[in-house]
């Protein structure tokens, strides 16, 4: 059996705040997933990274309306 998917996707804004190693983005159609996991040292370390930090405090956010019309 032959499936033809013809479709047209516009994405005005995407934010992605993070993608885990187990995580995947797709947009659009696919017939099958699989699974693929791979795991590189492109930076050449040799040793364990440092011990994480305590993040620093995000400021403040105040959401910006338009006012009110009266």
């Amino acid at each position: 059996m032959n499936v033809h998917i013809h479709q047209s996707i516009v994405i005005h804004n995407l934010k992605i705040d993070a993608i885990s190693n187990s995580s995947f983005l797709q947009i659009g159609s696919a017939g099958m997933i699989k699974a693929l996991s791979n795991l590189y040292n492109t930076g050449g370390f040799t040793e364990p990274a440092p011990e994480a930090r305590e993040p620093a405090p995000r400021p403040f956010f105040v959401p910006l309306t338009p006012p009110a019309r009266t």
